[in-house]
C-alpha cells in the first residue's frame, strides 16, 4: 500500500504498509519493517470500503498499457470527476514510487506513460508472450538475464523495448531483493494507492482489475506482476480514514475466499457479495477489553478456505469463539474426520489379491523411491538411525547371548540386522519402516532355549522349524488378506501399543544409566581433608604361597613392587594394601552428564528451528543435523576430558559368537521327527506377535497425519517379513520385526516443510521425503561396522544411550493419550484447548484415559514376567476391550477420544439411511394428504356444499 506524500516540494507514492499473508508496516522511526501481525480493521471501515465499491469506478479485465488514461477517462464518462481534473488526476498518478528499501527504486508509473507515447502500440502475440505473468518466470530470467549491457522488458501492448542503464539497475535489484523469496510462486499483486489532494472535493475511487497481470516496473517492491490496483484520492482532512479503508481492501485481497471473487467477478454486484461474505466471518473485539495498539502474532495454523466455504463449520467457528448454546435444533455438531486407513486394507476376495494390488500400487513409484533420497536431509537421517539400530544391535545382541549361550550374540544380531533391513528396505512395501529384534522376541527366546536345555531338545533345530512354521502361516495370512482385520485397530490399540514400546525405550535407557552407578560407585566417604592418610601399595607374595605357581619363572625378589600398576600386581599375585585401593573415578557422574546432555541439546537444537536466531536455512540446517550434532559435541567432550567411560564395542571378525555352530543350521538329525510337526504350536505364538508387531507399526507409520503420497503395503510387508524370517532361521539369526519407535524416528527425521513462506506465516507440514535410500544406506552401513570398529569405540556408551532417551521421548509427541494423562495434573482452567475437551465432558475423558493407564500398566507387567510368553495374545486383547468401550461410552465420546470402529460406522450409517427414507415417505404420505384435502375442497365448493377438511 503506497500512500501519496510530499518530500522536498515534490509529490511521491510512498510504500507504508505491504501484505503476503500478514500485515507489515513501515516503521519510520526504525526505518524497517515491523514484524507480520493480523491485520485489526475496525468495521467502519469496512463499511466504507463496500460504499467505495458500490459508488466508485470499477474497470475488469483492462490491458495493461496506459492505465492511469483510461481510468481517469472512465470517471469522466460515467460523470464521477469533471474532465478539468484529469490533467491534475492523471499527474498525481504518474509521480515516482518510493520503496522501503535500502536502495530506494525511483521506477514509476511515468516512465511507462512515457515509454506508451513513444512506442507503436501493437498489440501482437508476439509482444504479449513476453509478459512476466509470474515469479517463476521473473526467478528463470534473472539467472539469463543478469549481466547483460542491456535490459529488456517487454510489456502488455508494447513492442520489446530497451531501458536506460538507471532503469535497468533498479529491476536488477528488485530481482536481488530478498524479498522475493517469502513470495510463494505464481503469485500476482494487487497495488493499493492511498492519498489527499487539494484539488477535489469528494472521493475519486476507482478499482482495476487487469485482464492479464503486468510488471508495471517500480509500482512494487518486487518484480511481481500486478493483478489489481485500487486506487483512493480525496480532500484532505480525513487521512486516517483513508488509510484504513486501504488497509481493509489490502487485507482482503489476501483473504483466499475474497480474492477468489475478485479474479471472478463479472460486476461490481459480485465484487460487492465479496465483502458481505467476508463480514459475515468478522468477528468485533469489543474496545474496552483490548488495546488495539498491541499487534496480533500470527497464528500457528489458520483453516482452509475448503473449511471456512462450509456453512458447518462456520458454525462451529461461531461456537469456538463463545457463542451461548449448542446445537439449535438438537442435532448434534460435526464428528471428527472417521476412522479411514485406505484401500490398502480392503478385503479383496481373491487368491493374494491384496498382495497383488500392494506390488501394483508400489510398482511405479520404484524409481522415485530412489532417486528422491538424494538430499542432503536424507545424510542426517542415515547417521541417525545407524546410531539407533547399532546400538539396538549390540544390546540385543548382548541379551540374546545371555539368554542363549551365546548360540546367537552380538555378531549374529549385526549380520542379521544388515540382512533383514537391507532386504526389506529394496523389496517393502513400506521403506520408511525400519526392522530391528524386539523385547518380546527376546522373551520368546529365552524361554525357548530353557526349554529346548531342560527337555534335551536341539535349541537351534527345533528354532529352524518354529521359523519355517511362521513362515508358512504368515504366507497363509498375505494370501487371505489377513491383514484386512488390522481396520479394526483404532486409536486405542495404536496408542497403547507405541506408549509401551515407548516407554519400554525411556526405561532401558534409564536401567542403563543406573546401571552405571553399580559398576562405578560415587566415592561418597572420601575426604578432601584427609588426602594425605589415602594410600595403596603393592606387597609382593610369600615365596612359600607362590611355589607352585606360575610366577616362578620371575625373580620376585628383585621386583620393586611399588612401581607396579594395579592390574600388574594383580597379574603377579602381588596384594594391595590401602583405603584407597577399591577408588573408582566418578565415572558414573561423567556418564549421566554424557547421556543426559545428549539428550537435553538434541531437544534444544530441534526446537532450535522455530527459534529466531540466524537465517532460516541455517536454522533448518541445524534442526536436521541435531542429533549428529549432540553426538559429536559429547563425544569430543568426553575425548578431551581422556575419562575412562564405557565404550561401543563392535566385533572385529566375522565368525559367529560360540565357536561350535556354523553359518548354517541343517533342519534334521538331532530331533525327533515328530517335533517338526508340533513346533507348529509355538510358531503360531510367533506368528500372532509377529503379525501384530509389524502391522501395527505399519498403521503407526502410515498415519494420515504424515502425508504419505506413495501408499503403503501391509500384504507386501508381512510376506517379506515372513520370507525373512525363514532364511534368519537358516543362518541362525535373530527374527526381525518392524521397530515402532526406530521407525517414528525415521519418519521425524525425513519430514519435510515448506521452504518459502510469507512473512509471519508458520512453515507448512508437507509430508515425508518417501523413499528407499536411507534405509538401504543404514544397514549397509551396519554390515559394515565391523570395519568401523577403530572409528565406534571412541562413542561412550551414555551418549547412545541419550540417544535411545530422545527416540523413546519423541515418539510420544502427538499421541493424544500422553497428552489427556498430563490433564489429570492441570486445573480446569489452565488446560489446552484441544477439540475433543469441547466435545467431551471432562469426566468421561479422564475416565477413557484411566481405562488406557489400566490396559498399559497390565502389558506392562505382562512383559516383565514370565507370562510374557501370551504377551502377544494380549495385544489382540486391546481390541476386546476397546470393543468393550462401546458399552461405557456414547458413539460421540468414542469418535473425539477414539475412532468409530467400522461396523459402528456401518450401523450408523444405514440407521440414517433408515430415517431418511422414512422421513421420505412420511413427506410423501403428507404431499398425498394435501392434495386429497386440495381435491376435497375443490370438489365440496362447486358443488355449492359445505367446505369439509378431512381429519386424521
Amino acid at each position: 500500500m503506497d500512500t501519496l506524500q510530499q518530500e522536498g516540494g515534490e509529490l511521491e507514492w510512498k510504500e507504508s504498509a505491504r501484505w503476503v499473508k500478514f500485515e507489515e508496516k513501515v516503521e519510520e522511526g526504525g526505518e524497517r519493517w515491523s514484524k507480520p501481525h493480523v491485520s485489526t480493521l475496525t468495521l467502519h471501515s469496512l463499511f466504507e470500503l463496500r460504499t467505495c465499491l458500490q459508488t466508485g469506478s470499477i474497470l475488469l479485465d483492462l490491458e495493461g498499457y496506459s492505465l492511469p488514461q483510461i481510468i481517469v477517462d472512465r470517471q469522466i464518462a460515467d460523470g464521477l470527476i469533471p474532465p478539468d481534473l484529469k490533467e491534475k488526476i492523471s499527474f498525481v498518478l504518474l509521480r515516482k514510487h518510493r520503496h522501503q528499501t535500502k536502495k530506494p527504486i525511483h521506477r514509476s508509473l511515468a516512465d511507462i506513460g512515457k515509454s506508451s507515447n513513444t512506442t507503436n502500440l501493437s498489440r501482437s502475440t508476439s509482444s504479449a508472450s513476453g509478459i512476466h505473468r509470474s515469479t517463476e518466470d521473473l526467478r528463470s530470467r534473472q539467472s539469463s538475464s543478469l549481466g547483460q549491457p542491456q535490459c529488456n522488458m517487454p510489456q502488455r501492448g508494447i513492442s520489446t523495448h530497451t531501458l536506460p542503464p538507471a532503469a535497468c539497475l533498479c529491476f536488477f535489484l528488485q530481482l536481488k531483493n530478498k524479498f522475493m523469496k517469502k513470495i510463494p510462486r505464481d503469485a500476482e499483486a494487487s497495488n493499493v494507492l492511498i492519498g489527499e489532494v487539494d484539488f477535489l472535493d469528494k472521493p475519486f475511487v476507482s478499482f482495476v482489475r487487469l485482464a492479464q497481470a503486468t510488471t508495471l516496473g517500480g509500482l512494487t517492491e518486487v518484480p511481481v506482476p500486478t493483478r489489481f490496483l485500487f486506487i483512493l484520492l480525496g480532500p484532505h482532512g480525513k487521512t486516517k480514514s483513508y488509510n484504513e479503508i486501504g488497509r481493509a481492501i489490502a487485507t482482503l485481497m489476501v483473504d483466499d475466499l475474497f480474492s477468489d471473487v475478485a479474479y471472478r467477478a463479472r460486476d461490481r454486484d459480485d465484487l460487492i457479495a465479496g465483502v458481505d461474505e467476508f463480514l459475515d466471518e468478522v468477528i468485533v473485539l469489543p474496545p474496552g477489553e483490548w488495546d488495539p495498539k498491541i499487534r496480533i502474532e500470527p497464528p500457528k495454523k489458520v483453516p482452509s478456505a475448503e473449511m471456512r466455504k462450509s456453512v458447518l463449520n462456520l458454525n462451529e467457528l461461531g461456537q469456538m469463539n463463545g457463542s451461548a448454546g449448542g446445537a439449535a435444533g438438537g442435532e448434534d455438531e460435526e464428528l471428527p474426520a472417521p476412522h479411514e486407513l485406505g484401500e490398502e486394507l480392503k478385503f479383496t476376495g481373491r487368491f493374494a489379491g491384496g498382495l497383488w494390488l500392494d506390488m501394483k500400487r508400489k510398482l511405479p513409484w520404484y524409481c522415485s523411491d530412489i532417486y528422491d533420497g538424494f538430499h542432503i536431509q536424507s545424510i542426517s537421517a542415515v547417521l541417525f538411525i545407524y546410531l539407533g539400530c547399532i546400538t539396538n544391535a549390540i544390546t540385543f545382541g548382548g541379551l540374546l547371548g545371555d539368554a542363549t549361550d551365546n548360540y546367537q550374540g552380538v555378531m549374529e544380531s549385526f549380520l542379521g540386522t544388515a540382512l533383514a533391513g537391507t532386504v526389506f528396505c529394496v523389496f517393502g512395501g513400506q521403506p520408511l519402516i525400519i526392522l530391528s529384534s524386539t523385547g518380546p522376541i527376546l522373551i520368546f527366546e529365552k524361554l525357548l532355549y530353557e526349554f529346548s536345555k531342560n527337555n534335551d531338545i536341539d535349541y537351534m533345530e527345533l528354532r529352524l522349524w518354529i521359523g519355517i512354521h511362521s513362515c508358512l502361516q504368515c504366507f497363509l495370512l498375505v494370501i487371505t488378506d489377513a491383514s484386512y482385520i488390522i481396520k479394526y485397530m483404532t486409536r486405542f490399540t495404536e496408542e497403547g501399543f507405541s506408549s509401551l514400546i515407548s516407554f519400554i525405550f525411556i526405561s532401558d535407557a534409564i536401567k542403563k544409566m543406573v546401571g552405571a552407578f553399580k559398576y562405578y560407585p560415587i566415592n561418597r566417604g572420601f575426604k578432601p581433608d584427609y588426602i594425605t592418610a589415602y594410600k595403596c601399595e603393592c606387597i609382593a607374595p610369600d615365596q612359600g604361597e607362590s611355589s607352585d605357581s606360575v610366577f616362578l619363572s620371575f625373580n620376585l625378589t628383585d621386583m620393586d613392587w611399588s612401581q607396579l600398576s594395579k592390574k600388574e600386581c594383580v597379574k603377579y599375585g602381588g596384594t594391595l594394601v590401602g583405603n584407597s585401593c577399591k577408588y573408582v573415578p566418578d565415572l558414573a557422574l561423567m556418564s549421566f552428564i554424557l547421556f543426559f546432555g545428549t539428550y537435553s541439546m538434541t531437544v534444544s537444537l530441534k526446537k532450535f528451528k522455530f527459534s529466531r536466531y540466524f537465517p532460516t536455512k541455517l536454522r533448518n540446517l541445524i534442526g536436521d543435523f541435531a542429533i549428529i550434532i549432540s553426538i559429536l559435541v559429547f563425544c569430543g567432550l568426553d575425548r578431551l576430558l581422556e575419562l575412562d567411560t564405557p565404550k561401543l564395542h563392535v566385533p572385529t571378525e566375522i565368525k559367529p559368537t560360540r565357536l561350535d555352530r556354523g553359518w548354517l543350521v541343517m533342519p534334521f538329525g538331532k530331533n525327533p521327527w515328530w517335533w517338526y510337526v508340533a513346533s507348529f504350536v509355538p510358531a503360531l505364538l510367533v506368528t500372532i506377535l509377529i503379525f501384530m508387531d509389524q502391522q501395527i507399526s505399519a498403521v503407526i507409520v502410515n498415519r494420515k497425519e504424515n502425508k504419505l503420497k506413495k501408499g503403503c503395503g501391509y500384504h507386501l510387508d508381512l510376506f517379506w517379513v515372513g520370507v525373512l524370517m525363514a532364511v534368519c532361521s537358516f543362518m541362525g539369526l535373530p527374527w526381525y520385526v518392524a521397530a515402532t519407535v526406530i521407525s517414528i524416528a525415521h519418519i521425524d527425521s525425513l519430514k519435510m516443510e515448506s521452504e518459502s513462506s510469507a512473512p509471519g506465516e508458520q512453515p507448512q507440514f508437507l509430508g515425508v521425503r518417501e523413499q528407499r535410500l536411507t534405509g538401504i544406506l543404514v544397514f549397509v552401513m551396519t554390515g559394515l561396522s565391523i570395519f568401523l570398529a577403530p572409528i565406534l569405540q571412541y562413542i561412550p556408551m551414555p551418549v547412545l544411550y541419550g540417544v535411545f532417551l530422545y527416540m523413546g521421548v519423541a515418539s510420544l509427541s502427538g499421541i493424544q493419550f500422553w497428552e489427556r494423562i498430563k490433564l489429570y495434573l492441570m486445573p480446569a482452567k489452565h488446560q489446552p484447548d484441544f477439540s475433543f475437551l469441547r466435545h467431551v465432558p471432562l469426566r468421561r475423558v479422564h475416565l477413557f484415559t484411566l481405562v488406557q493407564i489400566v490396559c498399559l500398566a497390565v502389558l506392562w507387567i505382562l512383559k516383565s514376567t514370565f507370562l510374557a510368553i501370551i504377551f502377544p495374545v494380549m495385544i489382540l486383547g486391546l481390541m476386546v476391550v476397546r470393543k468393550l468401550l462401546d458399552v461405557i461410552f456414547s458413539q460421540h465420546d468414542l469418535a473425539w477420544l477414539d475412532d468409530i470402529l467400522p461396523d459402528k460406522d456401518k450401523k450408523k450409517k444405514e440407521d440414517e439411511k433408515r430415517k431418511m427414507k422414512e422421513k421420505k415417505t412420511a413427506e410423501t404420505e403428507s404431499d398425498e394428504e394435501v392434495r386429497e384435502m386440495s381435491t376435497n375442497m375443490k370438489l365440496n365448493t362447486r358443488s355449492d356444499a359445505v367446505v369439509s377438511v378431512p381429519s386424521r
